[in-house]
């Protein structure tokens, strides 16, 4: 019993510390939403869990960090090659990250399709290269499909999203219960 306790004490000290889940204390994935606030109003994103655990327990890792908290949307592509809000960069020029990269998982067969409202990892031209940048599609890209991961969808405010310009400001990110946001 007492190599039980050392067990999961162990364990949840590394999920505090990591914020990755590795055993089921939880159904984070399933269970919340990041709810976004900027000075032109909010939307809420849900998480994509099967399609790309990596990235989905990044950004809540980051969301639980506030890293996101101030930043800004430093790239808007609004043109017939690319319709997408991009942001997540410490350094608001679209050349800074986390301090980490994630593995990409465009490959994982359970990927979701570009669509408007599609949330994906930005990355530079390197593989493996995805850390805190994200972009949001303002209409369907299916020529991202396969180059890029998606880990999430905005069900809720995608009215706001379309407003954003370059300089608009994420005030907080925070992970909320998904029932507040969803019908059941």
């Amino acid at each position: 019993m007492k190599r039980l306790v050392t067990f999961i004490t162990i364990i949840t000290v590394f999920q505090i510390i990591t914020g990755c889940a590795i055993l089921p204390f939880g159904k984070k994935s399933k269970e919340q939403v990041a709810v976004v606030k900027t000075q032109k109003g909010t939307f809420v994103i849900e998480f994509y869990a099967e399609s790309a655990p990596v990235a989905v327990d990044n950004f809540k890792k980051l969301i639980d960090l506030k890293f996101y908290d101030g930043l800004t949307f430093h790239r808007i592509e609004k043109t017939p090659g690319l319709n997408v809000v991009q942001g997540g960069c410490p350094e608001g020029n679209g050349g800074g990250g986390p301090g980490w990269t994630i593995v990409d998982e465009y490959t994982n067969p359970n990927q979701r399709k570009h669509v408007r409202g599609t949330v994906a990892m930005a990355r530079a031209n390197l593989p493996n290269s995805s850390g805190s940048q994200f972009y949001i599609c303002l209409s369907p890209q299916p020529h991202l499909d396969g180059s890029y991961t998606t880990f999430g969808g905005v069900i809720q405010g995608m009215e706001v999203v379309d407003t954003l310009v370059i300089g608009d400001v994420m005030k907080t990110i925070r992970l909320e219960a998904k029932s507040k946001y969803v019908k059941s």
